[in-house]
């Protein structure tokens, strides 16, 4: 008998696996293909000499909020129009909005390399590698 639902389990995950091997070898390419890309961008990067400035910039782009897009009524003549939200501050276009962002960004890159020399002395060996 145990035979039997072993027998009967090993036949529905070959049948399962037969159903959904395309989504599964699809997410596997993916899979490999960003491994592929990273491998190759670290590659690069050892090339670089400014790569750890770029990747300190990309990670703190990621801390920061994104550009909200929001459509108020005008005050004045009631008609819809548009605003762009950064950090609850409104901006009448696009481009201020981004160039508030990018500041923002800057900033926090900055921050993060004033804090460096105080994170390498209480690692102890006080060298930066």
């Amino acid at each position: 008998m145990h035979n039997l639902f072993a027998m009967a389990g090993l036949v529905l995950a070959a049948i399962l696996l037969y159903r959904f091997h395309r989504p599964l070898a699809r997410a596997l390419s993916r899979f490999d293909a960003t491994n592929a890309a990273r491998r190759a961008e670290e590659m690069r990067d050892r090339q670089d000499r400014l790569a750890h400035f770029k990747h300190t910039m990309r990670l703190a782009e990621e801390q920061v909020e994104e550009i909200s897009e929001v459509t108020n009524a005008d005050v004045r003549t009631g008609l819809p129009t548009k605003h762009f939200l950064f950090e609850g501050e409104m901006f009448a276009s696009q481009d201020e909005a981004e160039a508030a962002r990018q500041r923002s960004v800057v900033a926090k890159a900055r921050a993060f390399y004033l804090e460096l020399p105080a994170a390498l002395a209480a690692r102890g060996d006080g060298k930066l590698r």
